[in-house]
């Protein structure tokens, strides 16, 4: 009596995909990764370059520190005084620039003016406190 043969099933065990299908996976997602990263600094480059207002106030220095654990910025305080007698009003403000604050530094304890430009949505403090960079000062008789 022949012997019966039954078909062998031919049972597939599940297999990484080939190097040329990893290969290109992998290549996706750099691209995807490298495309996240250059929008996100263009977005921070336009937060940076374009200003959402800008003006002057004038008053009193009375605080300028340098601050920051890596990214190192100025940081300093404006009393406006409006009206003898009256509490001042408190400008908090940054300097990005070392030659404005060092020339801030020398106009402590007089009136100035401070030229600001005003940077909303800037994603982190690295670039400054607030969202107020002076870009000028001037001293300003009384």
């Amino acid at each position: 009596m022949p012997e019966i043969t039954e078909p062998t099933e031919s049972v597939q065990s599940p297999t990484t995909p080939p190097p040329k299908k990893r290969r290109k996976a992998g290549c996706i997602l750099l691209m995807i990764l490298v495309v996240a990263i250059l929008l996100f600094a263009l977005y921070v480059w336009l937060a940076l370059k374009l200003d959402y207002s800008e003006g002057e106030r004038a008053g009193y220095v009375q605080k300028l520190s340098r601050k920051g654990w890596l990214c190192k910025t100025w940081e300093g305080e404006l009393a406006m005084v409006n009206l003898p007698g009256t509490m001042p009003q408190i400008f908090q403000f940054s300097v990005r620039d070392g030659a404005v604050a060092e020339q801030m530094n020398k106009t402590l304890g007089q009136r100035v003016r401070l030229h600001y430009e005003q940077h909303k949505g800037l994603p982190t403090t690295c670039f400054g406190e607030t969202e107020y960079f002076v870009t000028e000062v001037e001293s300003v008789a009384p």
